[in-house]
């Protein structure tokens, strides 16, 4: 499958701007099955420091600073992405294996992966999380059929609600109430895998909520998706998306990986001034030719 995606993001001040600084993360990487072209992305006004840079986990990255007064900002990125996914990963190692390859680090990738295996600023320590995850990691199971009943379970748990969490909520918050969007259906599997040592990442992108006429619908945020992925004892990444309660196929569209949404975040930044602001995000995905 081939998509266009156009994402446009607009900041518009009640006062002026005199300077600000931005980093960004609205192009995507490349990944195993996605391949990008024809990349694009333009802002208004012009930044006086423009540099591209690949971050700490991999992603590429863009660095703006804006020297120049100004009371409205627009970012839009645009690209062609091609998707050729594999099947899922058969694997049925047990998940103790995949734990105690991180705890081991006898290699380069375990080492990297381990901060992938900690808490980070916005997936805490969870006691709460890991109780719920219980149930699913009996002795000897195979990590990814624990780590699929998880999210079956976080799917049939918690309901879909855009107005009951904000960026900031914790994970034991959400899993009080039982209700939030996909960054903190994300939060809450990332919380319940790295309780038991296991080495997962958050994934932000872009979902095709919808594919054929006789598909059904998947459910995602008007600016961006996030769903997880979880390293397997035989090596693979098996991705996770328990807003929809589905293994991510053509329909996910990867931009960036991380510990958590805050090191994903698609833009970000410091100003001096400003003021009130109005910030207006669209995102559009279709299909495109070959």
């Amino acid at each position: 499958m081939s998509y266009r995606v156009r994402h446009v993001t607009e900041y518009m001040y009640g006062e002026a701007v005199s300077t600000s600084h931005h980093e960004l993360h609205l192009l995507p990487r490349v990944t195993p099955g996605q391949v990008t072209r024809d990349e694009i992305l333009t802002v208004t006004p012009e930044p006086a420091v423009r540099r591209e840079r690949i971050d700490w986990f991999g992603n590429p990255a863009t660095h703006l600073a804006i020297h120049s007064r100004h009371t409205r900002l627009a970012v839009t990125s645009t690209f062609v992405v091609d998707i050729a996914r594999d099947p899922p990963p058969e694997d049925d190692g047990a998940w103790e294996a995949a734990r105690d390859w991180v705890r081991a680090g006898a290699d380069a990738e375990a080492r990297a992966a381990i901060e992938m295996a900690l808490p980070s600023p916005r997936v805490a320590r969870s006691a709460a999380a890991r109780a719920f995850a219980a149930p699913s990691f009996i002795p000897g199971r195979p990590l990814a059929e624990a780590a699929l009943e998880l999210m079956h379970r976080i799917h049939a748990d918690f309901a879909y609600d855009p107005v009951a969490t904000d960026v900031a909520t914790p994970v034991d918050e959400v899993l009080r109430g039982r209700r939030g969007v996909c960054q903190d259906f994300a939060h809450v599997q990332l919380a319940c895998l790295r309780a038991f040592g296991l080495a997962a990442r958050y994934v932000s992108g872009y979902l095709v909520t919808h594919h054929a006429k006789d598909e059904q619908a998947l459910v995602g945020a008007d600016a961006s998706h996030a769903w997880v992925s979880v390293r397997l004892p035989g090596g693979d990444w098996l991705d996770l998306d328990p807003t929809n309660d589905v293994v991510p196929s053509d329909r996910h569209i990867v931009v960036a990986v991380g510990r958590d949404f805050g090191d994903v975040t698609p833009m970000r930044g410091v100003l001096l001034g400003g003021g009130h602001h109005e910030l207006i995000v669209g995102v559009d995905v279709s299909p495109a030719e070959g």
